[in-house]
């Protein structure tokens, strides 16, 4: 009984660290620095690097699984709002530490019509501060970057509310492009 509640603490103890952690903002990216360079996988198996987007603004947003509620709604909200956000110069592109594989059951699913890339390895989201690392499980923490046509970060959100959170990205770059 005693090793019992033993390890019951020590499991509550191991979820409280884990959640304060998953919770906490990055300080690896700040706004006005240039943004972290990548290469990854797209769901096609292309590879994509920061420097395709060059020209352009970049919505850069990092969520933790593909097709669970929360990455699901935003994803869909993101879509669903693609040509506004297109209008104004702007470009989406998720990541997270799926598998391609994952990536394209789960674009296909809810037509996505924007990249989502697969950093499996977890070191694009180390580098923006957005992963989560609890010694066997990783996952990236659901942050954006709004990166600017030069590749400085011009907006930074940690802890994100995937509701409505395409129509604060949208009022920003309006705010932040001058349109």
């Amino acid at each position: 009984m005693l090793i019992k509640l033993i390890m019951y603490g020590l499991l509550l103890w191991l979820a409280i660290w884990g959640y304060r952690q998953y919770q906490q903002p990055s300080t690896r990216v700040t706004v006005g620095m240039k943004a972290p360079d990548f290469k990854l996988p797209d769901a096609d198996g292309n590879m994509r690097s920061l420097s395709d987007w060059q020209g352009k603004w970049l919505v850069l947003y990092f969520y933790p699984k593909d097709d669970t509620p929360g990455c699901t709604r935003e994803a869909c909200q993101f879509r669903d709002d693609i040509q506004q956000i297109r209008a104004l110069g702007a470009e989406v592109v998720g990541i997270s530490v799926d598998t391609v594989a994952s990536h394209a059951q789960f674009a296909q699913k809810h037509r996505l019509s924007f990249p989502i890339l697969a950093d499996s390895n977890g070191q694009v989201a180390d580098a923006y501060g957005a992963l989560f690392n609890l010694v066997v499980f990783q996952a990236a923490k659901r942050m954006t970057f709004v990166i600017d046509p030069q590749g400085m970060v011009a907006q930074m959100y940690s802890n994100v509310n995937p509701d409505g959170h395409s129509k604060a990205i949208i009022s920003d770059l309006k705010r932040l492009s001058a349109f």
